[in-house]
């Protein structure tokens, strides 16, 4: 009997094989198609040949823990303790496991804002516990009476993503302190901040969890090194929590993960120690800008990205077919894959929109927007 049985197969898998399958071009899957800094290649081309391979301390490279609080230090202006508050994890995925199995228990309820990366629910379903999926509006602004009224003395969790994937949008200033009004009014409430795209931000600079003093006692912060270094492959990220929450966090870590791999955290400690997270929003932000100057003349409708390597199209003026035929369409007839919304939502809900990845270089870009603007 299927312990997950609602449960299928991934619909970035599924779009990722279809393009391989037709030769598409790939636009759906979240990865960078363009080479790694050179500087951090040439880092583990050394280490490599180092001393570096065998287990290293449960929690994490003691180096890049510090390092770690130090970028937390210079992004946020916040002081966290590495011994005590950060956890390297096998990728942002495992964080967020990890966290929901350590944190939530039989009959808790948490809430998750549609449409909502996949990886939140399964973790609360194994604990027993009970999703509560809470639309977005549809311009993808949170309704916090809506969410509000989700919540209730079962409630454990509200996870929140920001910068938002698959909508590209940040949340604001009033959205925070909204939030933190709920808490005020359910004092067992935990917030689990998914911030993996913090540093790909573009007019506007995301207002992290970090900078909210009412969270630092309540918040897990979730982080990527893959997203911020254009290293998916190598599945590393961390968290960031009270020495509270980071103890019960860890006893699960030391079952599932024991530590991440040697290797990838100490070329990661040596590669803070010379780079800059400053120009990772530039890199994007050119690629967005070309993206959407190149589908200027489609018949698309591109929806504004506030953040994130992702782009939300309309695809209403071309045909009313639902997202899902749609990008099977789009892969089968036009070569281009694209991931569509209502996948990220519990009920379906299908605003005719679809998510393009930008994270590639400009010939992919170029050559897909080609084929998009003959449709």
């Amino acid at each position: 009997m299927s312990k997950l049985p609602n449960i299928g197969t991934s619909i970035f898998t599924i779009m990722s094989k279809m393009a391989a399958e037709h030769d598409a071009i790939n636009l759906s899957q979240g990865f960078p198609n363009f080479p790694v800094d050179t500087v951090l290649t040439d880092i583990v081309a050394r280490l490599a040949k180092e001393n570096v391979h065998q287990y290293l301390p449960m929690a994490g490279y003691p180096p890049l823990l510090s390092n770690i609080a130090l970028l937390v230090k210079k992004s946020y202006y916040r002081i966290i303790l590495p011994e005590n508050e950060i956890l390297v994890t096998a990728g942002a995925t495992q964080g967020i496991f990890t966290t929901i199995q350590a944190l939530v228990q039989a009959n808790d309820e948490v809430v998750i804002l549609d449409p909502s990366y996949d990886c939140y629910e399964v973790p609360i379903l194994l604990c027993n516990a009970k999703p509560v999926r809470v639309s977005l509006n549809d311009d993808y602004t949170p309704n916090w009476n809506t969410i509000e009224n989700a919540c209730s003395a079962k409630t454990r969790m509200i996870i929140i993503n920001n910068p938002h994937n698959p909508t590209g949008k940040i949340l604001t200033q009033s959205d925070f302190e909204a939030l933190e009004s709920i808490l005020d009014k359910y004092p067992d409430i935990i917030v689990l901040s998914d911030e993996v795209y913090e540093y790909i931000t573009f007019e506007e600079k995301h207002i992290s969890a970090h900078t909210r003093s009412k969270l630092f006692n309540r918040c897990v912060m979730v982080s990527s090194f893959g997203k911020s270094f254009h290293v998916t492959g190598w599945k590393i990220g961390y968290l960031v929590a009270p020495e509270h929450l980071m103890k019960e966090i860890k006893k699960v870590h030391q079952f599932m993960v024991f530590s991440v791999n040697s290797l990838c955290q100490v070329a990661i400690s040596e590669y803070l120690d010379v780079v800059s997270v400053d120009g990772i929003a530039k890199l994007y932000q050119e690629k967005r800008d070309y993206f959407r100057e190149l589908l200027a003349t489609s018949r698309f409708k591109l929806l504004p990205c506030e953040g994130t390597y992702f782009q939300v199209a309309s695809y209403e003026a071309i045909s009313s077919e639902n997202d899902i035929d749609f990008c099977k369409k789009l892969i089968t007839e036009y070569g281009v894959a694209a991931i569509p919304i209502s996948t990220f939502y519990e009920n379906g809900k299908d605003l005719h929109l679809i998510r393009f990845c930008f994270a590639k270089d400009n010939a992919t870009l170029e050559k897909a927007a080609q084929r998009l603007c003959k449709i």
